[in-house]
């Protein structure tokens, strides 16, 4: 580790880039022969340890020891949270891909459920060690530092984000667990304790700016709030989101990406703000045609499939995560040479198909934030007219909007036309007639089949 803080201890080299410096700034060549040991390792404690990987991998005609090279992972089954869902079901309380006694499980997180019964992620105390080490890691890329006073606002309650909180801790920043509390009682914490970096969602991050303003409070005159790290929603990866976040605040904010399913933040920005760097270290990225299987190209769009390498309570084997996201491996700017998401488009569940166009959510975010005269909020209604798809993008104009709405409405038209290639009706609405998300929005009223998603 390159800084190593006894408890309690806050001083560290100011000049100190990274928080593993030989680590992040390895070659290209060096991360996949790590990978590539991690991953050898890894499988054989699937094999051993876990009924479910042992029979699938003999069904599939292959062993650990038959890997050589990292693409020979292209011949192991997939997973999703389906078969977790199952196999938990099925060898309660954690499922038989668990590859570790239980006496060894000190720590389990759990999903939401919104899609049926919660699936449990268990840990060992090492697997919660690394998690957290690495916390530490993404956060110091970010440029929290042992000076900060850092409030997590994510839920506690069973989430894996919550534990997030300690990476902060273990950096040396003060650290306070504000949790989901209501915003005027946020509010008053983070200016009674003048806390200079928070963790939310966007759409909390904005709705939260702008509960400040109406409580009469500037949040970039009145709060010491600099750093606003961000989850769980695609709008932390689309510039327009971030910069309106940035200016309501006057604070950075940087995007992290994390799945219960594994632990809380598997990739995070650095300063630079170029894409999220990966936990390479940790997790094996494929980026897959969600209907053929196969790679695509870096830079397009796909799938994203996890690997575990190091975690021991519960390897998951090219887990399809659902998440349509695209990579590169390029260095970034800031020296880490670890693979960057570049963009995370929205989710396989959350895409829409209109006139045969793929359309996320977060396609439509990038158009609606970049126009000075909305407010940002947006919703997408789906109809079926007379056998057709009618898309509609519901918008706010700003407050002391004198110009024209239909022209503002047909402007706005013309950009969801020309970026997406799909012909939408814009309804420009009032302020604040949109409703606001104090966690994850939702986006899209699908009235073809009478669902929200």
């Amino acid at each position: 580790m390159a800084v190593a803080l006894r408890k309690g201890q806050k001083e560290q080299s100011r000049d100190a880039r990274y928080w593993a410096p030989v680590l992040e700034t390895q070659s290209r060549s060096e991360w996949r022969r790590l990978k590539l040991a991690l991953l050898k390792e890894h499988l054989h404690h699937a094999w051993e340890g876990s009924p479910y990987y042992r029979s699938t991998f003999e069904a599939a005609g292959i062993r650990p020891d038959q890997v050589t090279e990292l693409d020979d992972l292209r011949h192991f089954p997939f997973i999703d949270k389906t078969v977790v869902r199952e196999r938990q079901l099925a060898v309660p309380p954690f499922g038989d891909l668990v590859a570790v006694p239980e006496e060894e499980i000190v720590y389990i997180s759990a999903s939401s459920g919104s899609t049926g019964i919660p699936t449990a992620s268990p840990f060992t105390a090492r697997d919660f060690d690394d998690w957290i080490d690495y916390e530490a890691r993404q956060f110091w890329s970010s440029g929290l530092r042992p000076t900060d006073r850092y409030a997590h606002s994510l839920n506690f309650s069973l989430f894996v984000g919550g534990p997030c909180v300690l990476g902060a801790q273990k950096l040396g920043a003060l650290s306070i667990h504000a949790g989901t509390l209501p915003s005027e009682r946020l509010l008053a914490i983070l200016r009674q304790f003048q806390a200079t970096a928070i963790w939310t969602t966007p759409s909390y991050a904005w709705y939260l700016g702008e509960t400040a303003l109406k409580e009469g409070i500037d949040p970039k005159r009145d709060l010491a709030v600099r750093r606003i790290f961000v989850a769980g929603e695609p709008g932390g990866s689309i510039p327009e989101t971030r910069s309106r976040i940035e200016a309501l605040w006057g604070a950075g904010v940087y995007d992290y990406y994390g799945l219960s399913d594994i632990f809380g933040s598997c990739a995070g920005m650095c300063e630079e703000k170029d894409g999220l760097h990966w936990a390479e270290d940790h997790i094996h990225v494929e980026v897959l045609n969600p209907d053929t299987g196969e790679p695509v190209a870096e830079g397009g769009r796909g799938e994203l499939v996890l690997t575990t390498l190091k975690k021991a309570a519960r390897p998951m084997i090219r887990f399809r995560t659902g998440d349509i996201v695209s990579i590169t491996t390029e260095p970034c700017r800031c020296g880490r040479t670890s693979l960057r998401l570049r963009g995370i488009h929205g989710r396989l569940d959350d895409m829409l198909i209109i006139k045969g166009v793929n359309l996320f959510p977060s396609d439509i975010e990038a158009v609606a934030r970049q126009d000075p005269a909305l407010t940002g909020e947006y919703r997408l209604v789906v109809e079926r007219i007379n056998h057709l798809d009618r898309l509609t993008v519901e918008v706010e104009s700003v407050r002391g909007f004198n110009g024209s709405l239909e022209e503002l409405a047909h402007r706005l038209s013309r950009h969801v036309k020309a970026t997406t290639g799909v012909h939408a009706e814009v309804r420009v609405l009032a302020p604040d007639t949109l409703p606001r998300a104090t966690h994850k929005a939702k986006r899209v009223d699908d009235r073809r089949q009478g669902v929200w998603s």
